[in-house]
């Protein structure tokens, strides 16, 4: 019989663990769930599946950070996908790390074993029309699973016709954790979908994802999108991603964008460059740019800068 995860067993305020044994021909994971609610509720429901690289180290997804324990120096190379149960429903899905302690509070966790990948996503897929809290939890917990099956189920739920507020989530987790394939997602998203909200969405995934292609598809963005808004929102993230490579970028945007509300932003993402790059780069604009709104905001970001570099502008220009 394969043992439940020592991790998942460590419970520090006495939460009751259960294990469920699993053979084969049995029932569906749908099925096994719904077997749970005559068991006492509320509890946690739980089981393990391989991870995606890089995110085995989150005991809290939804705080982005790594909560107080032991110190793991090998991933585990699993998630923990808890399911709260509480009146005949879930109403609650988190994926926790391998690696992380659980700890019930005196609640019964209960769990599930030899769960299959693709059956699990396909059983959480079922939770996107539920509330926000819970129908969150499952979209992360499906981007967690180191499956194909994950990536069509992102695709899906990322898809025209899905709600905007499910594909803008299937959307941000193709950045934060699907690699490539999610990189060439999130790039047929920003050249062809119809919605803005969703493009710009995209652009922000595109900004969080490893893929070093993602550079290129904002700058594409940034001066082909026929949104002036999709257009400046690439102009800020390249600031925040790409640092030099940006620079040229946004400097065509001042010159060349025809909207002054995108030369603004751009304005705005030269100030946002690491390490002081954009302080020449705002120099320039202030000096020699015909729009004297976008002069303007120059001369803004640079008197926001405390950069002596701005100050030896400022001394130069003011001079009588």
């Amino acid at each position: 019989m394969k043992p439940v995860s020592v991790v998942a067993m460590v419970l520090c305020a006495a939460g009751v663990l259960a294990s469920v044994s699993v053979a084969q021909g049995q029932p569906s994971l749908g099925d096994r769930f719904r077997e749970q609610y005559a068991q006492p509720q509320p509890a946690w429901v739980g089981y393990t599946v391989p991870t995606v690289p890089g995110h085995d180290r989150n005991c809290d997804w939804n705080q982005g950070i790594q909560a107080p324990g032991p110190v793991h120096l090998e991933p585990s190379g699993q998630v923990q996908i808890m399911l709260r149960i509480q009146g005949n429903h879930i109403t609650r899905i988190r994926p926790i790390s391998g690696n992380c302690q659980l700890d019930a509070e005196g609640v019964p966790l209960r769990w599930l074993r030899d769960v299959r990948p693709a059956e699990s996503v396909a059983f959480l897929a079922t939770f996107v029309s539920a509330d926000e809290e819970t129908r969150d939890g499952a979209v992360a917990a499906i981007a967690m699973h180191a499956d194909p099956a994950a990536d069509e189920a992102l695709e899906r739920l990322a898809a025209a016709g899905q709600a905007e507020s499910v594909r803008e989530k299937a959307v941000f987790w193709m950045g934060e954790a699907r690699g490539a394939r999610g990189y060439e997602n999130l790039r047929r998203i920003v050249t062809g979908d119809g919605s803005e909200h969703i493009r710009d969405k995209a652009i922000f995934a595109l900004s969080i994802s490893k893929d070093p292609r993602a550079v290129d598809s904002m700058i594409a963005a940034a001066h082909n999108d026929s949104s002036a808004h999709v257009r400046a929102q690439a102009l800020f993230w390249l600031a925040h991603k790409a640092g030099k490579k940006a620079a040229g970028a946004i400097s065509g945007a001042i010159e060349n964008d025809p909207d002054t509300e995108v030369k603004k932003k751009a304005v705005f993402a030269l100030d946002q460059l690491p390490n002081g790059e954009g302080i020449p780069l705002l120099i320039q604009v202030a000096r020699v740019n015909h729009n004297p709104a976008v002069r303007k905001q120059a001369m803004f970001w640079l008197g926001q800068s405390n950069d002596p570099r701005a100050l030896a502008f400022f001394e130069e220009v003011l001079k009588p």
